[in-house]
């Protein structure tokens, strides 16, 4: 990335391609960037030092060596992906003002932001399948989901982001562009480079939708499906006490997952169909989808999880202790 704002272009008969992009900050705020970079600058902060206590907690503490918490660490390690793909770019502008991004450079960051959208949204699913095996078979958890079964889930779900997103930078190389270069945003989403194109995107919409409704979309429902068979199983436990308390272990999930879909789907519906939004829109509910989620998760699962905020005091007495 540098401080330039020009773009030169690669010729090639009548295809045309930008060696780089103009990216974008928050429209009609331009002079108070420097103001705005405070709250994103506390929320990188929150999300890097949650992010990184939660892993540090589960790898200390050895009661949290369970299925969920091992979801709840893959969790935690894509959102420090999704902060590390953003945040460059995004305090490069409010801090520098640096809006070049080069062409190959935009393909790279924004099939990891996609990656590690949809890896988040499988993980989000895999541990509505554990609250679920948990609640509805509470003897067998252990022994249906052991720690191989973990990892070899943990694989597949990142295979699965990798190989179905493996297309979208070819597919966009292969467009002719035209002469504008200016981004909707501070990093570089997949509508956003497609609507620059001059040639024919409809390949582009269609993979990108198949895409999105066989991974997220499949997930949503399946994850909407986890609950009301848990919601199902709940019901007919003996006591309200038992009632509360199972489904008190999925308050956190539930948390995370409207967190995590409410902006992405709202991302979605701004790129397709809110042509005449004012821009602003467009670039808050895009900050909203990747920068709150992982600046919440590990709030949301400190204060509602007893055991990760066990774990987390008794961490800091120790450090207490050990300072005296």
């Amino acid at each position: 990335m540098e401080h330039d704002s020009h773009t030169t272009w690669e010729m090639n008969g009548s295809f045309f391609q930008p060696s780089a992009f103009l990216m974008m900050g928050i429209p009609g705020l331009e002079a108070l960037h420097h103001w705005i970079s405070i709250p994103f600058c506390a929320l990188y902060l929150i999300a890097l030092l949650g992010n990184c206590m939660i892993l540090f907690i589960i790898k200390k503490t050895q009661s949290l060596h369970e299925p969920m918490y091992y979801f709840l660490a893959m969790l935690a390690v894509t959102d420090l992906g999704l902060v590390l793909c953003t945040l460059p770019t995004t305090l490069g502008i409010f801090w520098f003002n640096m809006r070049r991004i080069g062409f190959d450079a935009c393909l790279t960051q924004m099939y990891f932001i996609h990656i590690l959208s949809f890896i988040e949204s499988s993980v989000l699913l895999a541990m509505a399948i554990d609250r679920f095996i948990a609640i509805s078979h509470p003897l067998r958890h252990s022994s249906i989901l052991t720690k191989t079964t973990v990892i070899k889930i943990g694989l597949a779900i990142i295979v699965r982001g990798m190989v179905s997103l493996l297309p979208i930078p070819f597919l966009l190389k292969r467009l002719t562009y035209c002469r504008k270069t200016e981004l909707s945003h501070s990093f570089c989403f997949h509508p956003d480079i497609m609507n620059l194109a001059c040639a024919d995107i409809k390949v582009n919409v269609f993979y990108g939708m198949i895409i999105l409704l066989s991974t997220v979309g499949m997930d949503f429902i399946f994850i909407v499906l986890s609950y009301i068979l848990i919601i199902k199983t709940v019901i007919s436990l003996a006591t309200k006490e038992e009632c509360l308390k199972a489904l008190n272990t999925c308050v956190s999930h539930i948390c995370a997952v409207l967190v995590f879909f409410i902006p992405m789907i709202g991302l979605s519906m701004t790129h397709r169909f809110g042509k005449n939004l004012p821009p602003l829109v467009n670039t808050l509910v895009a900050y909203t989808y990747l920068i709150i989620p992982p600046a919440l998760n590990p709030v949301i699962y400190s204060i509602k999880s007893s055991h990760i905020r066990e774990a987390l005091l008794r961490a800091l007495w120790r450090k207490r202790e050990s300072n005296r």
